[in-house]
């Protein structure tokens, strides 16, 4: 290696003849199987159930959009999940069963092409370009481009007067804004719920990528577990666990964050904090994706000696999660599951209820809906100053749970999610997935996030997350 390099990244603290020897020797305590795409016969009836709802709602056609976001990302997932389309794009579904599906799509620079790149049912693609003077050269706007595209479409199928039933996010305003001024005598109706229905009890095939997604979550935790230890940065522990799932088919290294600081009560993305003795590491898988189904799990690990108060706190939240996983079976309510994850943390003291509405929460307001002050002070930390910057503020402003709740429905990404709190008085069914994390933040004084991913079986549940135990990783020195 060039001496200059060498000489470079020791200033930086970085031991770069290191870097890719930490996972020597890594092996996970179980096989991952890869699990193949969900079968077209999936999505045919998808289709079919979409169409008949559309039936019963009155909708002559309905459309379905996701915008890029940028970084190869969409705003939802309702293209992927109705004909496995990862990319941006408009798809026009007439509800009558003898006419074809078509997609509208806007590719870019970051468009992704096959293979994971060919729609399902999907008969004829039209591509309908980027444009703009400064990019490409051409005057116009994309927005206007796809909706005269669609527009032109739909009347070219006679549906200039028809009832439109429109499936999307906050992204798609434009397009729907646009379509209805270029069709002034058709209706549109939002229509998203049908889908929202239909993705809260997961089929067996589906079932499987989220076991899969959950598999490669362990692993990966598996691998941080194997690099951890004093004078390792929170980059080197994110990137052994991103190269573990990574490795075996997960879709994207983006979906976590890790949180290192004395105590546990910090989790973002890595900055180069150097691993010490009194650490408190947080594991924040919000998601590991496979095949566009993700699930999140949570871990703690600690670092030699940490104080009394911390260990109550990392206590005390495993205990909520086993609390709350035992409740959970066919029939049992929502509610039941979500108060029974804060029992430990009212018996302690820490709460006083575990009603939802009036429980303290790390990002909540003031009691009165005023914005809450985030404590101005100097927080010490050495990584972060040896990089010329400075923490002048003390998150999070106020102390509790990072939410109210214990967890929610995990499925694919941006889709509307229940909770698992104490004003859902749903009831489990079988094939619902859910991610159950208990937490607590007390400023600079302790912290914990620690959850596992369930799935609702026909005669309990399992825990998809099983090869990891809950309890915080210990790294004695």
């Amino acid at each position: 290696m060039n001496r200059a390099v060498v000489s470079l990244n020791s200033a930086a603290g970085i031991d770069a003849r290191r870097l890719e020897r930490l996972l020597d020797g890594f092996e996970p305590s179980f096989i991952f199987q890869p699990v193949d795409p969900l079968p077209e016969a999936e999505y045919v009836d998808r289709l079919r159930r979409i169409r008949r709802e559309a039936t019963v709602a009155g909708h002559d056609v309905t459309l379905v959009h996701a915008d890029g976001i940028g970084w190869y990302h969409v705003s939802n997932s309702y293209l992927r999940y109705i004909c496995d389309w990862a990319r941006e794009g408009v798809l026009v579904i007439p509800t009558d069963e003898d006419k074809p599906l078509t997609l509208f799509s806007f590719f870019s620079s970051s468009v992704l092409l096959p293979p994971a790149g060919e729609p399902l049912l999907v008969e004829d693609i039209w591509q309908v370009g980027t444009w703009g003077r400064e990019s490409y050269n051409r005057p116009g706007r994309m927005v206007d481009r796809v909706v005269a595209a669609v527009a032109g479409f739909l009347q070219d199928q006679g549906f200039a007067r028809a009832q439109i039933g429109t499936i999307g996010d906050a992204t798609s305003a434009g397009y729907w804004n646009g379509l209805k001024a270029e069709l002034p005598k058709a209706s549109f109706i939002a229509a998203q719920d049908i889908v929202d229905r239909m993705q809260r009890l997961r089929s067996p095939a589906e079932q499987r990528l989220v076991r899969a997604a959950a598999q490669l979550a362990d692993i990966g935790i598996q691998a941080a577990y194997h690099v951890t230890r004093p004078g390792v940065t929170d980059h080197e522990i994110y990137a052994a666990f991103t190269y573990a799932q990574l490795a075996r088919g997960g879709e994207s290294g983006d979906g976590y964050q890790i949180g290192i600081n004395r105590w546990g009560t910090a989790c973002g993305k890595p900055y180069g904090h150097v691993v010490r003795d009194g650490d408190l590491i947080n594991l924040y898988i919000s998601a590991t994706t496979y095949r566009g189904y993700n699930a999140q799990i949570a871990r703690m690990i600690a670092i030699g000696t940490i104080t009394p108060k911390q260990e109550e706190v990392l206590e005390m939240c495993v205990e909520g999660v086993r609390a709350a996983a035992v409740r959970v079976k066919p029939g049992a309510l929502v509610s039941e599951v979500a108060n029974a994850s804060f029992e430990p943390y009212i018996r302690r003291g820490y709460l006083s209820s575990a009603d939802s509405r009036t429980m303290p929460y790390n990002w909540n307001a003031n009691e009165d809906g005023s914005p809450r002050l985030v404590p101005r002070q100097a927080v010490p930390d050495e990584d972060w100053e040896r990089q010329g910057r400075r923490l002048m503020h003390v998150y999070p402003a106020t102390l509790g749970p990072h939410n109210p709740n214990v967890g929610h429905q995990v499925s694919m990404p941006k889709f509307t999610h229940y909770n698992i709190a104490s004003n859902n008085h749903d009831r489990l069914e079988p094939g619902m997935t859910f991610v159950l994390h208990s937490q607590w933040l007390d400023p600079m004084v302790a912290g914990c996030n620690v959850g596992d991913c369930y799935l609702v079986t026909a005669d309990g549940a399992e825990n998809l997350s099983c090869h990891t135990p809950l309890e915080p990783h210990r790294v004695k020195l």
